[in-house]
């Protein structure tokens, strides 16, 4: 199936067209695409777990309000867009969440950084790139199907999964963060990916 006719972009055409019900589904279907964004984001730039359900939401509905300003047509424009929204409003969540607090400039990551790409969680490391674009426009379409099944996962298979895959962490640090050894964290993360792969191959 091509990107352009895609079920995303199918129903998102449809809710440019004031379809309602199309427009309620097709911000259904990114909630847990937004989810796993929102976390990566926010946690790597604190250090630290966060509740970040309510900057989903206010995601959500700022997209939703302002959807007549989106103005691509593909299914990878259209989850840029909604990253860029993810990212204005992750930078006022973190000011907002460190408040007063002393600012710990060895620990602190960019604000600029850009949110990765799901479909990296199948790389055992970052890619060296030189991928085709017809590669590129599969990579984009498996984002919300990635995202589902990221949320299907056991608590400890996310953790790992969005720390290394997806952080880019390096496993000493991951296995600071969980409180484990380095050796059982590699093997977590094995274990995870594997299960992830899965999880995706029984899509339909």
């Amino acid at each position: 199936m091509t990107e352009n006719g895609s079920p995303l972009v199918e129903l998102l055409d449809r809710a440019r067209g004031g379809d309602q019900a199309a427009r309620d589904e097709l911000f259904d279907k990114c909630r847990n695409y937004l989810a796993i964004m929102a976390r990566v984001q926010v946690e790597s730039w604190l250090r630290v777990k966060v509740d970040a359900s309510d900057l989903v939401q206010q995601t959500m509905l700022d997209a939703y309000r302002g959807l007549s300003n989106f103005r691509g047509n593909s299914e990878g424009e259209w989850l840029a867009w909604l990253k860029q929204i993810l990212k204005h409003n992750a930078t006022d969540f973190v000011r907002q969440y460190r408040g007063t607090e002393k600012r710990q400039q060895r620990r602190e990551v960019s604000m600029h950084a850009t949110a990765p790409n799901l479909s990296e969680t199948f790389t055992r490391e970052p890619s060296s790139g030189g991928e085709s674009p017809s590669e590129l426009v599969i990579q984009r379409e498996r984002e919300i199907q990635l995202a589902d099944c990221i949320t299907k996962l056991a608590a400890d298979h996310q953790e790992v999964i969005i720390l290394r895959s997806l952080q880019r962490l390096p496993f000493d640090e991951v296995a600071e963060r969980m409180g484990r050894s380095r050796p059982a964290v590699q093997m977590l993360w094995a274990r995870a990916v594997s299960k992830l792969k899965d999880v995706y191959g029984e899509l339909p």
